[in-house]
């Protein structure tokens, strides 16, 4: 399943901010990509959710990478604060899809508190599958329009 993902090249962008439940992202995000002998998998690090559209939209233009995979945590708080940081990483993530034309997965929380962003760890595991799958479906349609 997926063989053609196997060589793919993937980066994974990873918030640091709420690191705890950021890292079991990352574990499980991880596990995949080894459970489908995926050698080629880097990451890097950003400060926070808010950074992740920039770093993702750099890897993509490199031209290094067949899908990207963005990690991160947003917490709501006790301010507005929240509401930005979600939809401009969510939205700086797909734009940055959409004008690299390869696919960036998010994979970024966005809960109501640290309870429910620990219940949903596996969602790195998700992530990661849905960067696996994406390269293999990208393939196909290659196969065909070429």
């Amino acid at each position: 399943m997926f063989e053609g993902a196997r060589k793919a090249r993937f980066a994974i962008v990873v918030s640091r901010f709420n690191k705890e439940i950021v890292d079991a992202l990352l574990e499980s995000a991880q596990g995949i990509f080894s459970r489908y002998e995926i050698a080629n998998v880097v990451t890097y690090w950003v400060p926070g959710a808010f950074e992740i559209p920039l770093m993702a939209k750099r890897l993509a233009k490199s031209g290094r990478f067949d899908a990207l995979l963005c990690l991160g945590a947003v917490i709501r708080g006790e301010t507005a604060h929240f509401e930005h940081v979600a939809t401009q990483a969510a939205s700086g993530i797909l734009q940055s899809s959409l004008d690299s034309d390869i696919p960036i997965i998010f994979s970024v929380l966005t809960t109501e508190n640290v309870e429910q962003a620990r219940a949903r760890k596996q969602e790195g595991a998700r992530g990661a599958l849905s960067a696996i799958e994406m390269v293999h479906q990208l393939q196909q349609v290659a196969n065909i329009c070429d």
